[in-house]
């Protein structure tokens, strides 16, 4: 028998139980250990369902039941035994099979800011600000991640790890709802199997309210000061300005700000080679699906593509491991991550000018790592076994994107 329409549940009040024991777990979160920060996703969960409505309702709650696992997956690691996060965990599949939801799809886009109380009919100049939107709904800043490619390369994700990977041939550095970035490497001579990178392309995801389309493209050699459809913006669309290149050495450095994710990207060229960094806010960070596992900037490389920067390689010409630690004391000052890895690069090119990779990378550390206090890493390098000191700190770091945006 139909149950006649004005008498169906709408799908998001299909299982008040359920409702019930996310308002419990909230209660319990506040006992939780502090590291397990489920009561976070579970907050943002009934925000976002709170005033669902209308024909496509069901799609919405998909939309959000998705965005909820994604954060219980964030923060999988500080939960576990917790029994608040487990029972969420359980009623997600519950929920997502009684409303027919799938797995994949689009999880809860930056929602539009909307009108104050004082200001009917008012459209909010900050939907492709980021930094604006997140303060008017959340009463404060976003938190940031930084990640960084340059060099053999050597990769810094955003968890603070920091691996020298062979990765030869083309690899996402970052593939989610926002950005695409692919960096291709080749050996940096023949014989060699250390790389570097020589191609970058960086793709920005059509945003219907602020920017078309995007992508820019460099090759060693060629570093260009416009995307590819020679704009320096993010096209016709009111937030277009929210997209901007800019020039900042001819030919060397490359900056793009895009205001409507919170993220800036810097690509150089050093020496023969190109480097990527990136600020990312958090939420963009980690907005991707279980299919996109592949991103050196979150994961770090795979483990069979770790290089070691103390046993790998053997001098290239006159270069000898004193002189190569003398050049590059004469760029870096502190015997960090960084001074490690110029002083491998230099030793496995034979090529001085390759201490302007290490150079630029921490100059770009220091711009975009929110933490000051973290932007050197102290590592000892063991075979493939890389461990970052700051990464155990890290592991008590919230790794949750703050949903509702």
């Amino acid at each position: 028998m139909v149950e006649p329409i004005g008498s169906r549940r709408p799908p998001y009040l299909a299982n008040l139980p359920f409702f019930m024991k996310i308002f419990i777990l909230l209660l319990l979160g506040r006992n939780v250990v502090s590291h397990c920060k489920i009561s976070r996703c579970n907050s943002a969960y009934l925000a976002a369902t709170e005033n669902i409505q209308g024909p496509k309702q069901n799609a919405s709650l998909c939309e959000a039941l998705r965005s909820y696992s994604v954060c219980t997956r964030r923060t999988a690691r500080t939960c576990r035994g917790n029994l608040a996060y487990h029972s969420a965990v359980y009623g997600i599949e519950d929920l997502m099979i009684q409303n027919n939801c799938s797995k994949e799809g689009p999880t809860l886009p930056p929602r539009p800011i909307q009108p104050g109380p004082n200001q009917p009919g008012f459209a909010s100049p900050d939907i492709c600000d980021y930094e604006k939107s997140f303060a008017r709904l959340h009463g404060g800043s976003p938190a940031y991640r930084h990640c960084a490619a340059f060099g053999d390369p050597h990769v810094r994700t955003f968890s603070d790890e920091f691996h020298t990977c062979r990765v030869e041939g083309s690899w996402p550095l970052l593939d989610n709802h926002y950005l695409f970035v692919q960096a291709t490497s080749s050996p940096i001579m023949e014989g060699s199997y250390a790389t570097g990178i020589t191609q970058l392309t960086v793709i920005f995801k059509n945003m219907k309210e602020c920017v078309d389309e995007k992508i820019y493209q460099a090759e060693a050699g060629d570093l260009p000061a416009a995307f590819i459809d020679g704009s320096v913006n993010g096209g016709e669309r009111p937030g277009g300005s929210s997209l901007t290149l800019h020039e900042r050495t001819s030919g060397r450095h490359v900056e793009i700000h895009a205001a409507y994710i919170g993220t800036t990207i810097a690509v150089r060229q050093a020496a023969r080679h190109l480097s990527f960094s990136i600020q990312a806010a958090e939420q963009v960070a980690f907005s991707f699906t279980d299919e996109q596992d592949l991103q050196l900037c979150v994961f770090g490389c795979p483990s069979d593509q770790r290089v070691s920067r103390s046993a790998c390689c053997p001098q290239r010409g006159n270069v000898t491991p004193e002189v190569a630690r003398r050049l590059c004391k004469e760029k870096l000052e502190v015997d960090d991550v960084y001074f490690q890895s110029c002083v491998f690069d230099v030793m496995v090119s034979g090529d001085a000018n390759m201490t302007q990779a290490a150079q630029g990378a921490l100059e770009d550390a220091k711009a975009f790592h929110p933490d000051p206090k973290n932007i050197h890493i102290f590592q000892m390098d063991k075979g493939l076994r890389l461990c970052s000191s700051s990464f155990f700190h890290s592991l008590l770091v919230v790794l949750v994107l703050e949903l509702g945006l």
